[in-house]
């Protein structure tokens, strides 16, 4: 491919939403590297994929340590086209890292000790090229390591100019409370929360979404579109080459099924709104004011297109509100 130079234009085509009290702000939509950017994946067709969002104002891009498949790989290819095509814009990126899943072999490659989680690190920076990163995670709560050496571990990667700002992933409300007052009092905030939300997984909405905003932190969404069910694509059947047809996955046969009258009735909504499903879906989420940024994945360049257009119309009647919840209550 050509040489790569940013669209002049790219500040105009969105919004930039603070990080709970902090300085930093963040794309309403954030661009996840979890799928499609690995090592069995078209290099090119990522390329093209990071290129487009970066001319259309997507300054976040969300990596860990184990994306691919296989681990790592997304990490190196994402090193790969900083180096050939974002070298120059490196200080206009929020780019992000999480460790917390197993990585490698033995008691150190996996959970939330300070061993695993400072070597973790160490190579996704090798990996990535990079001498820091925006924001490290930790990806999970671990229920055997003390909460004390989890953050103890994040505190130092901040002192030691490894991450600029540390985060957590998955963790609930009780768990988010206890993390952000260990790191508080440690010297290091917490900047956000990386969890599972959408409209088909609501749970954050039980307590968690007010200890972020008691706290001050931000929190950004992932699987927005519930692993493609909030979608277009499960609207008569299951495609053959879909995610819910293949043996392995995250999405089963079954939640199509259990789902289907669902998705049909929301998608009138989103019709009627002038909107597809998914962008009805990601405008829903954003229409929380607790919300920072929604992370989104993409297959092709025409997804991300389409998913960047739910910016367009964010506005909810009450109507509509009481009539998704209704569906969504059933």
């Amino acid at each position: 491919m050509d040489c790569y130079k940013a669209s002049n234009n790219r500040y105009g085509k969105t919004e930039y939403k603070r990080c709970g009290i902090s300085g930093l702000r963040l794309p309403l939509l954030s661009l996840g590297l979890w799928h499609n950017f690995g090592g069995v994946d078209a290099f090119e067709n990522g390329r093209s994929i990071l290129r487009y969002a970066f001319d259309n104002g997507i300054t976040h891009f969300d990596l860990a340590n184990n994306y691919g498949p296989p681990p790592g790989s997304a990490e190196e290819n994402f090193g790969k086209i900083l180096k050939s095509d974002f070298k120059a814009y490196r200080d206009e990126m929020i780019i992000s890292t999480k460790a917390g899943y197993i990585m490698w072999n033995g008691p150190y490659g996996n959970w939330g000790s300070k061993k695993h989680l400072v070597a973790s690190l160490d190579q996704s920076l090798k990996r990535m090229g990079l001498d820091y990163v925006d924001i490290f995670y930790h990806h999970r709560p671990d229920p055997d390591t003390p909460i004390e050496e989890t953050m103890a571990a994040l505190d130092r990667i901040v002192r030691q100019g490894k991450a600029l700002y540390v985060g957590i992933s998955n963790y609930n409300a009780e768990e988010t409370i206890e993390a952000v007052k260990v790191l508080k009092q440690m010297g290091t905030p917490c900047l956000i929360n990386q969890i599972k939300y959408s409209m088909f997984e609501r749970w954050v909405e039980d307590a968690l979404l007010d200890a972020v905003e008691d706290a001050g932190i931000g929190l950004i969404a992932f699987s927005p579109l519930a692993q493609g069910l909030l979608t277009d694509k499960y609207l008569n059947g299951i495609p053959e080459n879909s995610r819910a047809a293949k043996s392995l996955g995250f999405l089963k046969e079954e939640q199509v099924i259990n789902a289907s009258a669902k998705i049909r009735e929301l998608n009138e909504i989103a019709v009627a709104r002038g909107q597809s499903l998914a962008q009805m879906a990601i405008a829903w989420l954003l229409k929380d004011k607790r919300i920072t940024s929604v992370l989104v994945g993409a297959s092709s360049v025409q997804q991300l297109e389409d998913n960047l257009a739910a910016t367009d119309y964010l506005t909810f009647s009450t109507e509509e509100l009481n009539e998704i919840d209704e569906i969504l209550n059933r």
